[in-house]
C-alpha cells in the first residue's frame, strides 16, 4: 500500500512540475501575443489557488490599452474574442500541430482586429496547415485554397474550389501583357 502511494505522490509531483512550467510559458506567450493583436495593453493567467495546481481554475486577467484591468468576462464580444485568439496563439507556441481548425473565429472581430488576426495568423501558417472556416473576405484573401457551397438550383448544392495562387499567376500575366 506504501508503494501505491509514493508512485501517486511521484506522479502528482512530476505532473505539478510539467504543469507549472507548460503554464508558465504560456503565460509569458500570452502577455506577448496579447500586447500584438490588441497593440499594447497587459495581459495575465492567473492560478486560483496556488497550493493546489492540479485542481485549481485559471484566471484570465486582461487590459486593453487604454483600459482598466479587467476579468474577460468583463470584456465586449470583439475583445473576448480577441483575447481568446491570443491565448489560443500562446498555447500553440508552447505545443504546436501541424494543422489547425478554426470555425469562426474571426466572426465578432471588427475590420481592424481583423486585419492584426490575419496578420498573426500569417506567421503562424509558415509551420501550420490552417482549415478556417469564415464569411470574412479579409480573412479569406491570405488563404491558399478557398473551397465554397453553392446552390445553383434549389436543393441541389455544389463544391467550389479556387486555387489562389492561380488567380494571382493570372494577374501577374494580365501586368506583363
Amino acid at each position: 500500500r506504501l508503494d501505491i502511494i509514493s508512485v501517486i505522490e511521484d506522479i502528482n509531483s512530476t505532473s505539478i512540475e510539467i504543469f507549472l512550467s507548460t503554464f508558465k510559458d504560456i503565460q509569458k506567450n500570452f502577455s506577448e501575443v496579447f500586447k500584438q493583436l490588441f497593440e499594447g495593453g497587459d495581459a495575465a493567467l492567473e492560478l486560483t489557488d496556488i497550493d493546489n495546481v492540479l485542481e485549481c481554475g485559471i484566471e484570465i486577467m486582461v487590459r486593453p490599452p487604454g483600459k482598466k484591468q479587467k476579468n474577460i468576462n468583463l470584456l465586449s464580444g470583439g475583445e473576448r474574442a480577441l483575447t481568446a485568439i491570443a491565448l489560443l496563439f500562446a498555447t500553440y507556441m508552447v505545443k504546436p500541430s501541424p494543422f489547425c481548425f478554426l470555425d469562426e473565429i474571426d466572426a465578432p472581430l471588427d475590420e481592424e482586429n481583423i486585419g492584426r488576426f490575419v496578420k498573426m495568423l500569417r506567421e503562424f501558417a509558415r509551420g501550420t496547415q490552417f482549415i478556417i472556416v469564415t464569411h470574412n473576405k479579409k480573412t479569406m484573401s491570405i488563404g491558399e485554397m478557398i473551397y465554397g457551397i453553392t446552390m445553383e438550383e434549389p436543393g441541389v448544392s455544389k463544391l467550389v474550389s479556387l486555387k489562389m495562387e492561380k488567380i494571382e499567376n493570372r494577374k501577374r500575366e494580365s501586368v506583363v501583357s
